[in-house]
C-alpha cells in the first residue's frame, strides 16, 4: 500500500478522480477482497497463454502472402514495438494501483471518472467478443480434428448457418462455460490449467520452428522485401478510414507494406494488457506485474519472428496458405504428421486464450461494480474461493449463448480497435499522473515521459485509422450506448458521487 497521505478526490462532476489510496483501500474490503496467489511467473504465463493464438497460427501467411511478404518478421517487429510502448506505460500504473480493472482503474485515478467508464465500457466489448471469437475459432479446429478421425459434428451443432442463419455452436458454448466454471473455483487453479495448455503450444511452436528449419530454402527469402504494388481502393465503409480522411492508399509489399501488415498483425498481439486486470491478486504487484507484462511481450515477439522466418523460408510467400499456412507449409514438404501436431496445438492453445480474455472481462466488470457504476451486486466475492463468481458466472452465460448462436467473424476489428483505444488512454492517463501526483510511489517508471507515452498514442492512433470506417461507426454506437448508461445508472449511483 501506498504510505503517502490520503489525497482528496479531485475535480468534480464528470472528471471527479478516485485516488490511488481510496482504490486500494477498497480491496481491503473482506466482502469485496480478491485473493492474491499469483507471482511473476503465473502472470508471465498468463500473457503467453493469451497471446499466442490464432494469430501466429493464421495470420502468418496471410500477410506474407498479400502485404509484406518474406519481410512479415519485421511487421512483427513493428507490431510488437507499438505494443511495448503501451506495456511501459501498464507497467508503472499496474505497479502504482495494484487494483482489479487495468486500463479503467488506471483512467479513474487519472482522467477522471466519465473517461474510466467509456474505457471500462470499452473493455466490456473488447474482451467479450474477443472471448466469442476465439471460442467460435476454437470450435472450428476441434471439428477439424474430429473428422480426421472419422467423427463428424452434426451441422445444426457447427454453428449458424452461412445461408440460413440457423445453427448452434455446442462446442463454443461448453467451452466458455467449463471456463468459466474453473474461473469461478480460484485463480491458482486457472493458473495451474493455463500453465499446462501454455506448455503445450510452447512446444507445438517450437517443433515449427525447429523442425521447420530443416527445410528452409534461402531462395524463398528472395527478395526479403517484394516491390511495392498498390491495394486496390477501398469503397464507402469498408475504407481504412485514414484513406477517406487523408486520401492515402495504403501499399501492399515494400516499406510501407511492412507497416500496412502490422496493422493487420497487431491482432497477433492482443492480450498482454489482460495481465493488468490481474494486478489486485498478485502477491507482489509492484515488483511482478512489470516483470509478468513485459516478459510475456518480449517472448511472444521473439516466437512470433522466429516462426514467420522459418515458414516464409520453407516455402515461397508467394504459395503460402492464407487459412492454416504453417500446417500447410509442412505438408507442401512432405511432412503431413507435423500438421496434425500443429492443428492440435492450435486447438489447446486457444483454450487458454478464451479463459483469460474471460478473465479479464470479469475483472474489470467487478471493479467498476465496486465504484457503483454498474449494480453493487456484482461486486460480492465468492466465501471461499474469493473470486467474483457473480459476474463471472454472468459473463460466462451471455458469452457461451452469443458463440453458440452468433457468428461474429466480421466483428473481430471491434477488438482491435477497443484494445488500441485502451493503449491510447492509458498512454495519457501516465502523462497526468506524473503531473497530478509526482509524489506517489512508483515501484516502476516509464522512461521518457512525456514523449513515450506521445510515441505510444500516435502509433496506436495510426494503426486505428488503418481500420474500416464501418468498424469505427460500430465502435461510436458502442461507445453511445456506454454514455447513455453512465448518465443513466452510473453518475447518480457511483461511490463517488455519494461519498460527496
Amino acid at each position: 500500500m501506498s504510505t503517502q497521505q490520503d489525497t482528496p478526490p479531485s475535480g468534480k462532476g464528470l472528471f471527479r478522480t478516485k485516488t490511488v489510496e481510496q482504490s486500494i483501500r477498497d480491496t481491503e474490503e473482506p466482502e469485496h477482497a480478491l485473493k492474491k496467489s499469483l507471482s511473476a511467473v503465473d502472470l508471465t504465463v498468463f500473457g503467453v497463454g493469451v497471446i499466442i493464438g490464432t494469430g501466429i497460427f493464421v495470420l502468418t501467411g496471410k500477410v506474407a502472402k498479400e502485404t509484406a511478404g518474406p519481410a512479415t518478421a519485421l511487421a512483427f517487429v513493428a507490431a510488437g514495438v507499438v505494443c511495448a510502448l503501451a506495456a511501459l506505460c501498464y507497467a508503472e500504473f499496474a505497479s502504482t494501483v495494484p487494483v482489479a480493472g487495468s486500463a479503467y482503474t488506471f483512467s479513474y485515478a487519472s482522467l477522471g471518472e466519465l473517461v474510466a467508464w467509456i474505457i471500462g465500457w470499452d473493455l466490456v466489448l473488447e474482451f467479450a467478443l474477443g472471448t466469442a471469437v476465439v471460442a467460435v475459432g476454437w470450435s472450428g479446429y476441434v471439428r477439424s480434428l474430429l473428422d480426421n478421425v472419422g467423427w463428424s459434428m452434426p451441422d445444426a451443432l457447427s454453428g449458424p448457418d452461412v445461408a440460413s442463419g440457423f445453427g448452434f455452436d455446442v462446442l463454443a458454448f461448453v467451452l466458455v462455460l467449463v471456463l468459466t466454471a474453473i474461473l469461478v473455483l480460484g485463480m491458482k487453479l486457472s493458473a495451474r490449467v493455463t500453465t499446462v495448455v501454455v506448455i503445450i503450444k510452447l512446444a507445438v511452436v517450437g517443433i515449427v520452428i525447429i523442425a521447420g528449419a530443416f527445410f528452409i530454402k534461402a531462395s524463398n527469402y528472395s527478395p526479403f522485401i517484394p516491390e511495392a504494388e498498390k491495394q486496390p481502393a477501398g469503397s464507402g465503409m469498408d475504407a481504412p478510414l485514414v484513406q477517406l480522411i487523408f486520401g492515402y492508399e495504403p501499399t501492399n509489399f515494400g516499406i510501407m507494406g511492412i507497416f500496412t501488415a502490422a496493422s493487420i498483425v497487431f491482432f497477433a498481439f492482443i492480450g498482454f494488457d489482460v495481465v493488468a486486470t490481474a494486478a489486485e491478486e498478485t502477491k507482489l504487484p509492484q515488483r511482478d506485474m512489470p516483470r509478468g507484462i513485459l516478459a510475456s511481450l518480449v517472448i511472444c515477439t521473439l516466437l512470433y519472428v522466429a516462426v514467420s522466418v522459418v515458414v516464409t523460408g520453407m516455402q515461397h510467400y508467394s504459395e503460402l496458405s492464407v487459412s492454416a499456412p504453417l500446417a500447410d507449409a509442412f505438408k507442401a514438404v512432405g511432412h503431413p504428421f507435423y500438421a496434425g501436431v500443429i492443428s492440435f496445438g492450435a486447438a489447446v492453445g486457444l483454450t487458454t486464450v478464451c479463459m483469460i480474455l474471460l478473465l479479464g472481462q470479469t475483472r474489470v466488470f467487478f471493479a467498476m461494480s465496486r465504484d457503483g457504476l454498474l449494480p453493487r451486486f456484482f461486486s460480492v466475492t465468492h466465501p471461499r474461493f474469493h473470486t467474483p463468481y457473480r459476474p463471472t458466472v454472468l459473463l460466462g452465460v451471455v458469452i457461451a449463448i452469443v458463440a453458440g448462436f452468433t457468428s461474429i467473424n466480421e466483428l473481430a476489428t471491434l477488438v482491435n480497435i477497443g484494445t488500441l483505444f485502451a493503449f491510447v488512454v492509458v498512454a495519457l492517463g501516465v502523462i497526468v499522473l506524473r503531473r497530478t501526483r509526482p509524489d506517489l510511489h512508483r515501484a516502476f517508471r516509464t522512461p521518457w515521459v512525456p514523449l513515450l507515452p506521445i510515441v505510444s498514442v500516435a502509433a496506436s492512433v495510426w494503426l486505428m485509422l488503418n481500420l474500416p470506417a464501418e468498424t469505427w461507426l460500430r465502435f461510436g454506437i458502442w461507445m453511445l450506448l456506454g454514455v447513455i448508461i453512465y448518465f443513466a445508472y452510473g453518475r447518480r449511483n457511483s461511490r463517488m458521487a455519494k461519498a460527496r
